[in-house]
């Protein structure tokens, strides 16, 4: 699925329906419907992610982005679902991925991480703001 071009650099900030590292339109489909997300289910059933939370973010986005509340944000185990991917996923800026993550860590609640699982099902079905 994805290219083994060591050439593609890959930049968190920048979401592009023309993402070179997508290959066939096998990939986009699984890309766009989020199928390339399945396998995280296992880090789910280890205890390492939860269904609903903040994003994963690599190191260098923790030093880039998320410096001042780094510890907030790691409070909470990392979501394969959250608010930014309800609120546009891919359509939205990192800026704003930031502010939803952050948001959703400070509001943790069980009503909040239902509603947004519940939420999170047509959006999938539909694969809306996903490139």
């Amino acid at each position: 699925m994805w290219g083994g071009d060591e050439a593609v650099h890959y930049d968190p900030t920048i979401k592009s329906a023309d993402d070179p590292r997508i290959t066939s339109r096998f990939a986009a489909w699984c890309r766009r419907t989020s199928i390339d997300e399945l396998p995280q289910l296992l880090h789910v059933v280890r205890g390492q992610m939860s269904f609903v939370g903040p994003r994963p973010i690599t190191r260098v986005e923790i030093d880039t982005f998320y410096r001042d509340c780094a510890a907030e944000l790691l409070s909470l185990r990392p979501g394969l679902t959250g608010l930014w991917q309800l609120m546009g996923r891919s359509r939205l800026s990192y800026a704003k991925r930031r502010k939803l993550d952050l948001l959703f860590v400070r509001r943790a609640s069980a009503g909040l991480y239902f509603s947004i699982l519940l939420k999170t099902v047509p959006r999938l079905l539909a694969g809306t703001g996903a490139y």
